[in-house]
């Protein structure tokens, strides 16, 4: 009986990823992990500077940025096709109690974090079935398996885009294409750190009581997630080890789940 020894850091040359959100955060260490697996990285972020920035760092690898708007749904048929490994990463918050929320910034958030990943996967999956191979990484939350208080639009979004990965994984899968959510607990990125303020506000709390009273308090790991942890799993996902793996939800929550 041979013993196939499978490699847990794919060699992605060749392949064409697509990460959006992508100027920061963890779409930005997508993009750097990705690249520096082989990949050749479409860069997708409405900040065109900061992916100006994000490609001169990374001036040795092979990124395309491209600004765009995937609020404009009709414009995400400009985007560059024939994508092997979509990773859907771009999002915003907003902190408000349900009846005061802004109806446009609800409207805002689901087109950008749920209707425009539907529809690049929709525009990729033909390419991903004719080659029998892709891979759909979605950038869910702990959002996407528990609910917190005035977060309606992101924790409606992203319980979504669960149940879209899913039906995703359930017709791919005859076709050799995988598609999982990541569920990370709140991560060192810009869109978190907007957010203490925010939450300051709207709990009535210091700003140094936000991280330890409301971010830290769910998990047993008492630290934020690094970029590049969700960004590492995101790559695992597209190695043979992981080609069982599909339509799961894989928590990065330092055990806020586990409760």
């Amino acid at each position: 009986m041979s013993h196939s020894h499978i490699t847990l850091a794919p060699d992605l040359t060749g392949r064409h990823v697509m990460v959006t959100g992508a100027a920061s955060g963890i779409g930005a260490a997508c993009v750097a992990t990705f690249a520096a697996a082989g990949a050749r990285v479409t860069a997708v972020d409405l900040d065109a500077a900061g992916l100006d920035r994000l490609c001169e760092e990374l001036s040795d690898l092979t990124v395309t940025p491209c600004p765009a708007d995937l609020a404009d749904l009709d414009g995400l048929a400009e985007l560059p096709g024939e994508v092997d490994v979509l990773v859907n990463n771009a999002g915003v918050q907003h902190v408000s109690p349900v009846h005061e929320f802004p109806v446009e910034k609800f409207d805002l958030i689901q087109r950008l974090m749920l209707q425009s990943p539907f529809r690049l996967i929709r525009a990729n999956l033909p390419h991903m079935y004719a080659q029998g191979w892709g891979r759909v990484v979605n950038v869910s939350s702990v959002h996407g398996l528990r609910a917190s208080a005035f977060k309606a639009a992101y924790v409606s979004a992203k319980h979504g885009l669960e149940g879209l990965s899913k039906v995703v994984a359930l017709e791919g899968a005859e076709h050799g294409v995988t598609s999982n959510c990541l569920n990370p607990a709140y991560v060192r990125t810009p869109l978190v750190e907007k957010q203490i303020a925010d939450q300051a506000r709207t709990h009535g709390i210091p700003e140094d009581e936000v991280l330890e009273q409301i971010m830290l308090a769910p998990v047993a790991v008492k630290r934020l997630v690094e970029v590049d942890e969700v960004a590492g799993l995101a790559l695992f996902l597209c190695s043979p080890a992981a080609t069982s793996i599909t339509g799961s939800s894989l928590p990065v929550d330092g055990g806020w789940t586990a409760h």
